[in-house]
C-alpha cells in the first residue's frame, strides 16, 4: 500500500508542475485584462501554494519509500529531487519573490538569470518525477 501511495504522490506532484509551471503560469499573461503586476501577484499566490503542497507531498513519498537500499537508482533520485526542492524553497524562490516585489513596487529588478534556473529546475525536478513514477509503477507491477 506505501508503493501505492508514494507512486500516486509522484504522478499528482508531476501533474501539479507541468499544469502550474509550464501551462498556467505562461498563458496567465495572455488573459484579457491581465498586466504584469496582477500576474505577479497571482504567480506568488501559486507558487507559494504549489511549494507547500511539494514539501508535504515529498515527505510523504520519503515516509512510504524507506527503508530502502540506498544504492537503488529509485533512492538517489528522490535524493536528488529533495535537494533540488529544498535548494527552490529556501534559495530560488525567495529570491524571485524579492524580484516580484520590487516590479510590484514600481522599481525594476536588475537583470538576473534566476527565471531561467528555475525553469530548468522545474524541468529537472518533472523528468525525475516521471521517471520516478514509471519505476514505482513498474516496481508495483512485478510484485503482483
Amino acid at each position: 500500500m506505501k508503493k501505492l501511495i508514494a507512486c500516486f504522490c509522484l504522478i499528482f506532484w508531476a501533474g501539479l508542475i507541468a499544469g502550474i509551471s509550464f501551462l498556467e503560469a505562461p498563458l496567465k499573461f495572455q488573459a484579457p485584462g491581465i498586466t504584469i503586476p496582477l500576474g505577479l501577484g497571482i504567480g506568488q499566490l501559486v507558487f507559494q501554494a504549489l511549494n507547500k503542497i511539494e514539501i508535504v507531498l515529498l515527505v510523504i513519498i520519503l515516509i512510504c519509500s524507506f527503508p530502502a537500499p540506498f544504492k537503488s537508482i529509485q533512492t538517489r533520485l528522490l535524493i536528488i529531487l529533495a535537494i533540488i526542492l529544498l535548494a527552490d524553497t529556501f534559495w530560488l524562490l525567495p529570491l524571485l519573490d524579492e524580484r516580484a516585489k520590487l516590479v510590484l513596487a514600481g522599481s525594476p529588478p536588475p537583470a538576473s538569470h534566476h527565471h531561467i534556473l528555475y525553469i530548468i529546475t522545474e524541468s529537472i525536478k518533472l523528468l525525475l518525477l516521471i521517471i520516478l513514477g514509471c519505476l514505482n509503477l513498474n516496481t508495483l507491477r512485478h510484485e503482483k
